[in-house]
């Protein structure tokens, strides 16, 4: 039986505007970014727009750039379609690259490389070129990323179908790597279609693969004021645990049926929720704690569950999918969502050119009280786009917003401060970025990235570029 609960009291409260004074904290310094360096992955890197986005920088990538133990890791297709991967020790100008035995199989921006590190072993992970259909999959040598041997094609094992015999799903999308707490490997990923998905995780321990199972639903019904829905998926805006092992997860629901919109033109996601697990996923709750779903059995979460939406959105205001979120030194969670407000009106009928011309994105957060708080980020996108989330040291925020451009929050400010720190110039960004989540905690750097504009299917220069915040 599916557990219900009430809304919270931690409702999320009125959208604070740029300017207003937030409650003052004693802290460092506030956030800033000074560049330190670029570099170059790539000279022609494969190119090409679909879902308004490129396969090598599809922000959702989770990781297509990490650091560990002092190297930084890379990975993307290249002119002839490769996938390959780089390592360079930190703050070096060059990379190191190996081609591993696959192309991408079709121009489809969401068949990304994703890449994690299994702490027990020592290896690196990647899956690679899957959109609704089978994936592909590709680990190291044990010791790898600890003993740093010679880095050559020896050190990968052969492309893979399944996870080492492990077959999961014909129909994988969006995977996402995180490392337990204990050093184990966990993968996220969706099961099904959009507007008919479900979330599942499987589990790395050192030796094998298993499949702990899905713990979302694609069934119930949805209402909106214009008509009803009942299949969709949940799309999350990342999956991370903080610094005392708590599993933190924002989404976004998308609906099957477009008749819960306003206009066909616009797009069915609608709402934004949290959930947490406090046992490495094997069960989830809701922001007020009540138990929402058991990982691989019938309970899982549902569009129906009371105590999940946090911030409450109708279908009409063309809510961004799969933006970002991050947890501060205490274990907070923090999400940057984007849509068109209403100020611009109550009914999108572009998706694409009311988000470029209208969008704007917020930075949602839970606060010390157990209330959340929803901040406009005064600066347009300008783009369809997704923005991606960072906190540095000293729990200051920066968004990294479409085209390179950065903005940042002190957290002094209660984050209402918000301004560009870097506003992109000469980087030639095509849009998206991908970011390295793991170096901001290893040595304070943001490392960005991006790859050059071009135009139809030329190729076009891939980059990462280093911004130090403060120490």
């Amino acid at each position: 039986m599916r557990r219900r609960t009430l809304l919270t009291t931690a409702v999320l409260g009125a959208v604070a505007g740029p300017g207003i004074a937030g409650t003052a904290h004693a802290a460092g310094p506030g956030p800033s970014v000074t560049q330190a360096g670029s570099t170059q992955l790539d000279a022609r890197a494969l190119y090409f727009v679909s879902y308004d986005g490129l396969v090598n920088n599809n922000s959702f990538q989770k990781n297509g750039l990490l650091t560990h133990k002092g190297y930084q890791y890379a990975a993307w297709y290249t002119a002839d379609r490769s996938a390959v991967v780089a390592r360079r020790a930190l703050r070096a100008s060059t990379w190191s690259t190996v081609t591993l035995a696959h192309k991408l199989k079709s121009d489809d921006s969401h068949n990304v490389i994703s890449m994690g590190v299994s702490k027990t072993d020592g290896r690196l992970h990647l899956t690679m070129d899957s959109h609704s259909d089978g994936f592909f999959y590709v680990k190291s040598a044990a010791g790898l990323l600890d003993n740093v041997p010679a880095w050559t094609s020896a050190v990968f094992g052969s492309v893979q179908t399944t996870l080492d015999g492990l077959a999961l799903t014909t129909q994988f999308t969006y995977p996402q790597f995180i490392s337990t707490p204990e050093g184990k490997l966990q993968l996220s990923y969706r099961v099904g279609i959009s507007g008919n998905g479900r979330n599942a995780l499987a589990e790395y321990d050192g030796s094998s693969w298993r499949a702990l199972g899905e713990w979302t639903s694609s069934t119930g019904t949805y209402t909106s004021s214009h008509g009803s829905s009942t299949a969709r998926n949940m799309y999350l805006h990342g999956i991370d645990y903080d610094a005392g092992g708590r599993l933190h997860s924002f989404f976004t629901w998308r609906e099957q049926n477009g008749a819960v919109m306003c206009n066909s033109g616009g797009i069915t996601n609608h709402d934004t929720g949290y959930v947490y697990s406090t046992d490495r996923g094997r069960t989830w709750r809701s922001d007020a704690g009540a138990l929402v779903a058991t990982t691989g059995s019938a309970d899982t979460v549902a569009v129906t569950d009371s105590g999940l939406v946090i911030d409450s959105l109708d279908p009409d205001h063309s809510l961004m999918n799969q933006e970002s979120q991050a947890t501060d030194s205490t274990g907070l969670p923090h999400a940057i969502i984007s849509y068109v407000p209403g100020r611009f009106g109550q009914c999108t009928t572009n998706y694409v050119t009311d988000r470029t011309n209208n969008g704007r994105a917020f930075h949602v957060r839970k606060n010390a009280s157990g209330t959340w708080t929803k901040t406009e980020i005064p600066i347009a996108l300008n783009s369809s786009q997704r923005t991606k989330l960072v906190l540095d040291t000293y729990d200051n925020a920066y968004a990294i917003m479409p085209f390179g451009r950065i903005a940042g929050a002190s957290k002094a400010s209660g984050y209402t401060d918000w301004k560009l720190l870097y506003d992109g110039s000469g980087l030639n960004a095509f849009g998206e970025v991908v970011i390295d989540e793991m170096r901001v905690s290893q040595d304070g750097t943001l490392s960005v990235m991006y790859q050059e504009k071009s135009s139809g299917t030329t190729p076009s220069a891939l980059h990462v570029t280093d911004f130090r915040l403060p120490s």
